[in-house]
């Protein structure tokens, strides 16, 4: 079937992947949008866009109509998905194909059999792929149904909903007091995400590794695969580093399990583009946990150890062409690892972030074997109305060392600067000894969390970071020392919670003495340098330096600061940051980049505007986004940790619970309410006991 003119039904970096691949081709491309989008880089590359909606998901890039019509206001002949919002909804592919367009992805039916976890299952069992021991659920369970399936089953447990992904609607219970709060918590995650609450439950399978493989079928029976892709480093269930091959198959699992992925595509009528995810335990034997229909986030990696683009070929398939490579044609060269690069905080349980971005500069990492996919430019705003991944940074190497080191390299060099995000954490990650050795886990991650582990622990400034903020500093605000003048003055300067003094002593040979003041209570390095003992990257140097007691005195000049790019010496050491200096409100900021780390300093306003500080009786939303439920109402008594509300953005729950005990007195909210970043959502008249204890 012949098409000319491609709707790209997403929006972001996939959306960009897609322009890129399809404007090589010939094609021509269509970009949608919602509100939040209007301005967004998948809408300036692509030859034509239309708005479809409001800036909610919802609203806009779930809505079949909105980009039904868009198609047709257009003249697109084609669709594609990407991945995401509707990519593997059956009801959209379906109503692509009565409205006359080419749905660039698997029929509905395939998408019907793999789309219910329960029935592919079924699927799988009858086609002879081996399968986790589980219970595959009913329409009509209710809890009693699903408690006493999963008392037979035993623990460790997986409750997933049959529907969906991406790790949605899913929760694990240890033990027979679990089960019902993850039942119900599945349950209202998986109505709300995919709309349907059915549940199936899976024995889990502890410290296994997360294996997937690409699978390709075209229109004429034609089916292969296109090799593994280890995915165990993850986050509650969310992947975070990628990549090929995995470091634990050999030649003959992989034939193994490709035959598998083949068989499990062939048993669905499968075309297009597909994953087959499975989950491999201690004694290297693999089972089927789900097929996802459509193009993976990690399909780079794929990309660069076969040398093929995976786009133009679901491009081809779509348009009738047989697969371009038979089985044996298809060969596996070097390795690669993909990183994905998150709008979240790492050292505060993950929590997705919002904010404008002030510096993103990807190109500059680009090199041999570097590769990143974004849909970011300066100036956009990372809003809480999708999910919290930015970017993808992908490196490629000889060897699977190579290829960490080229990577690692890649995110120290495109530091994203505005909001907090995992930069830092994705680099100490790939230095860590146990992915290093190829021993992670799917929890691993969510174990460290647990522990408070050195990992995730905030990285805190160094000496050379208090310094070069300073600099930048008096660089901006135009400070002359080549006068008559030489007296001292002090600056203050906050990061965090910490607090730091220094004295600066101009001279008249353009540089400048600085006497850096240890805060009282602490406030040098000996948080960083303990967790840098724990994380290979203290290699990096950029921790060397130690505070000393009381103060350091530091010789220190600004050889240049142009375009953001400071270049100081510090003790004749030339080092070189990124710097970006913004007024705000309540004083002046510091976006510095140096050595691997990110850090905002404020020179605090000499007129301050007033402010609140935490307050137990304030219950304020943590980021901007949606109130998915209220556990309380007036006149409630809450006690010292008790669940208050649910604000749900980037596809992740943040439950606000009580800081002490006392009795609701106002609620500002209901379940749908959307609220901006430190909105007051609820108040507590304290208990007069709780109240006065200091």
């Amino acid at each position: 079937m012949t098409f000319s003119k491609i709707l790209i039904a997403n929006r972001g970096e996939i959306a960009c992947r897609v322009i890129r691949t399809a404007r090589r081709l010939g094609y021509a491309t269509v970009a949608v949008f919602s509100d939040a989008d209007r301005g967004a880089l998948h809408v300036r590359q692509a030859d034509s866009g239309v708005h479809i909606g409001a800036s909610s998901a919802a609203d806009s890039y779930l809505r079949i109509d909105a980009v039904l019509d868009a198609a047709w206001r257009s003249g697109a002949d084609a669709v594609h998905p990407g991945y995401g919002f509707l990519s593997e909804n059956p009801d959209f592919a379906q109503a692509c194909l009565d409205a006359g367009l080419v749905f660039i992805g698997p029929p509905p039916q395939a998408m019907r059999a793999m789309g219910d976890k329960a029935l592919a299952k079924r699927r799988m069992q009858d086609a002879g792929v081996p399968c986790a021991p589980g219970y595959l659920g009913a329409p009509e369970d209710d809890d009693a149904v699903l408690i006493a399936q999963g008392l037979a089953l035993g623990f460790p447990l997986l409750v997933k909903a049959t529907a969906g992904g991406g790790g949605r609607g899913m929760r694990r219970a240890d033990g027979p007091a679990e089960l019902p709060a993850a039942i119900e918590g599945a349950r209202r995650e998986a109505l709300s995400a995919f709309g349907n609450g059915s549940l199936m439950l899976e024995r889990l399978i502890d410290h296994g590794r997360h294996i997937e493989i690409q699978v390709f079928a075209d229109q004429h029976g034609g089916a292969v695969h296109l090799g593994e892709r280890d995915c165990t480093a993850q986050r509650r269930r969310q992947k975070v580093i990628e990549e090929a091959p995995s470091p634990i198959v050999g030649p003959a699992q992989r034939a193994a399990m490709g035959a598998d992925a083949v068989a499990a595509a062939l048993a669905v009528g499968y075309q297009g583009a597909g994953t087959v995810e499975f989950i491999v335990d201690a004694q290297g034997h693999h089972y089927f946990l789900e097929m996802n229909t459509r193009l993976q986030v990690e399909h780079p990696v794929t990309e660069l150890i076969t040398g093929l683009d995976l786009v133009e070929w679901q491009l081809r398939v779509a348009a009738g062409e047989p697969l371009p490579l038979a089985q044996t044609d298809i060969r596996f060269t070097g390795h690669a690892i993909e990183a994905r690069l998150y709008a979240e905080d790492p050292y505060a349980g993950f929590a997705p972030q919002t904010g404008q971005v002030l510096w993103w500069k990807p190109d500059g990492a680009l090199e041999s074997g570097v590769r990143i996919d974004h849909g970011l430019q300066e100036g956009d705003t990372v809003s809480p109305f999708y999910d919290p991944m930015v970017a993808k940074v992908i490196a490629y190497g000889r060897d699977r060392a190579d290829a960490t080191r080229r990577l690692r390299a890649a995110l120290q060099r495109t530091p994203l600067l505005g909001l907090r995000n995992n930069g830092r954490f994705l680099a100490d990650l790939l230095a860590h000894p146990d992915f290093v050795s190829a021993q992670m886990s799917t929890t691993r991650i969510d174990e460290w969390a647990e522990q408070g582990a050195a990992l995730l622990q905030a990285p805190q400034p160094t000496d050379s970071a208090w310094l070069a903020a300073a600099l930048a500093l008096l660089a901006a605000h135009g400070h002359s020392w080549r006068s008559d003048s030489v007296a001292a003055f002090d600056m203050a300067l906050q990061c965090g919670d910490q607090h730091r003094r220094l004295r600066v002593h101009p001279d008249r040979h353009g540089g400048v003495a600085i006497t850096l003041f240890v805060a009282a209570g602490g406030g040098g390095n000996d948080a960083a340098d303990a967790r840098a003992g724990d994380i290979a990257s203290a290699a990096s140097g950029s921790r060397t330096d130690s505070a000393m007691a009381g103060h350091r005195l530091v010789q220190a000049s600004v050889i240049s600061f142009e375009a953001g790019t400071l270049r100081f010496a510090l003790d004749r050491m030339v080092q070189s940051a990124l710097a970006l200096v913004r007024g705000t409100q309540v004083g002046v900021q510091v976006h510095l980049a140096l050595g691997g780390d990110s850090f905002v300093f404020h020179e605090p306003s000499a007129f301050p505007t007033s402010h609140t500080a935490q307050d137990p009786g304030r219950a304020r939303a943590p980021v901007g986004g949606k109130v998915s439920r209220v556990l309380v109402g007036l006149g409630d008594a809450v006690v010292l940790g008790q669940q208050l509300l649910c604000v749900e953005a980037m596809k992740m729950e943040m439950w606000l619970c009580a800081q002490a005990p006392g009795t609701i007195s106002a609620l500002h909210v209901q379940p749908g309410d959307q609220v901006e970043s430190g909105a007051l959502l609820a108040e507590i008249t304290l208990d007069p006991v709780a109240a006065a204890t200091p």
